[in-house]
């Protein structure tokens, strides 16, 4: 069995990996990181590079979040407590990379493959909440916010498990925390809408 001191190190290396940046890179697109709003998310890439880039970057984001846990709790099945552990890692990884100098996203899509693997049900909710919110205003931060903001209730009806309830608000807060720039740009009305 591997060790679970390695297990966290893997799940942080596998979320650190950038794939906005390896995408575009390997498509000879410019460097995400210096246009745009720098983000090396799907939003960013979607809007420089386009739609495809943006759509596989998204997908590789989320499956790095799988991964991790998926080995955690249906391969190793790690007692509660060292899943959240992985999940933490791994999400973590996406958002201090030590690729790009712990220089990383804000963790939205990561969190959506963390949760389809922890709790597959509440993360439909949020995907429902982050959908609509997305349809009415047209912010993919705001909406990203707010499917944030719900999954820890969501995962709380779904489980009674401290540790995973624990990482889930962890998860949440620190989206949150780095959509900051765009919460005062919301404010201020000034904040860029999605264009599909």
């Amino acid at each position: 069995m591997l060790p679970y001191p390695l297990l966290l190190l893997l799940a942080y290396l596998i979320g650190a990996i950038p794939c906005g940046v390896v995408l575009t890179r390997l498509c000879g697109k410019e460097d995400v990181r210096n246009s745009g709003s720098g983000n090396i998310g799907a939003t960013n890439v979607y809007r420089v590079a386009g739609r495809k880039l943006g759509i596989a970057t998204l997908i590789g984001d989320a499956f790095k979040g799988v991964i991790p846990v998926l080995l955690a709790q249906v391969l190793l099945q790690l007692p509660p407590e060292q899943v959240a552990g992985s999940a933490g890692a791994t999400f973590l990884g996406h958002l201090y990379p030590i690729y790009l100098r712990f220089k990383g996203g804000k963790g939205v899509a990561t969190a959506m493959g963390i949760f389809l693997v922890l709790s597959p049900l509440s993360i439909l909710g949020a995907l429902l909440c982050f959908a609509l919110v997305l349809w009415k205003w047209r912010y993919v931060s705001l909406a990203s916010i707010c499917g944030a903001t719900i999954i820890p209730f969501l995962v709380r009806l779904q489980t009674p498990s401290l540790p995973l309830v624990s990482v889930t608000t962890f998860i949440a807060l620190m989206v949150v925390i780095r959509h900051r720039e765009n919460i005062v740009r919301l404010r201020k009305g000034t904040e860029n809408r999605f264009k599909a």
